[in-house]
């Protein structure tokens, strides 16, 4: 027996599922929105898979790859692995990052209604894994291979608010000790606390199927042998297939170990249902 809203999945509108971010959540690339993933309603379940390869000019490379399923249009779960290649930093190694999400949507809707304002608002957590934090992380001061990242997440979809364009205005407030997304293990001899740190983006949807935004997102900051900074991006989405997206960004992840002035670009294929 199949069930109807299996079957039916992916009555919402395009892009209301967002891409996925590098930590297998329904979102930008650096950070998650507060829709669920995949094109399912309240009555019905959807969810995406993705990978994500990006690389920076000091030739550091991440690949990403996971996926998410949205149920009822209220919870997500998600599943992703990082694999952080090293450049010559630690030639010839990587560093593997698994990360198991959830996410809640609390309130509200992410499409704008003419009687209410009122944005999606979901949280969720993100339990990281750090498999190689032995051999890098540990060295540099990182306090745990493993901790959990804390969020709360708002979106809204503003119809035809930009001259006819549709914009899409996100921001975000989240809790960990995670350096480098995780990457370098979480907390360190600066800090060893959960620090609150903001995240935004804002994005237009140039025609049915292209969509151009920004992200930024904060980042702790806890070792003191390398200085982290915030992240940002700029990126163009384009959804060939309702299906399917593809992503390309310029990226600028500021001082990675003992690289000054990462930047670089990063590619993202998505299937949503």
């Amino acid at each position: 027996m199949t069930l109807p809203f299996v079957a039916n999945a992916g009555d919402r509108l395009l892009a209301t599922g967002g891409v996925t971010q590098i930590e297998g959540a329904a979102g930008g690339g650096l950070m998650p929105w507060a829709v669920i993933s995949g094109y399912g309603t309240d009555k019905q379940i959807g969810g995406s898979a993705f990978y994500t390869h990006a690389q920076t000019k000091g030739d550091f490379k991440l690949n990403t790859s996971g996926i998410a399923i949205g149920a009822f249009n209220r919870i997500e779960l998600s599943a992703s692995q990082a694999r952080f290649g090293l450049s010559d930093t630690v030639p010839g190694e990587e560093v593997r990052l698994n990360t198991l999400g959830i996410k809640l949507r609390l309130i509200g809707d992410a499409v704008y209604e003419q009687d209410s304002w009122l944005p999606q608002i979901s949280v969720g957590a993100q339990y990281k894994y750090n498999e190689d934090y032995h051999f890098v992380p540990k060295a540099l001061g990182a306090k745990d291979r493993d901790g959990i990242d804390y969020y709360v997440a708002t979106s809204k979809l503003f119809l035809g608010a930009m001259n006819g364009y549709n914009l899409l205005i996100n921001a975000n407030l989240h809790a960990s000790k995670a350096n480098q997304f995780g990457l370098l293990g979480f907390g360190g001899d600066r800090h060893d606390r959960y620090r609150i740190l903001p995240a935004a983006s804002a994005a237009i949807m140039l025609s049915d199927n292209w969509l151009i935004g920004t992200e930024y997102r904060g980042k702790p900051n806890n070792l003191s042998v390398y200085k982290e900074n915030s992240a940002h991006d700029i990126f163009m989405t384009w959804f060939p297939h309702r299906n399917v997206s593809i992503t390309g960004a310029y990226i600028d992840l500021g001082r990675i170990a003992n690289k000054d002035d990462q930047t670089g670009w990063y590619f993202s294929g998505q299937l949503n249902y």
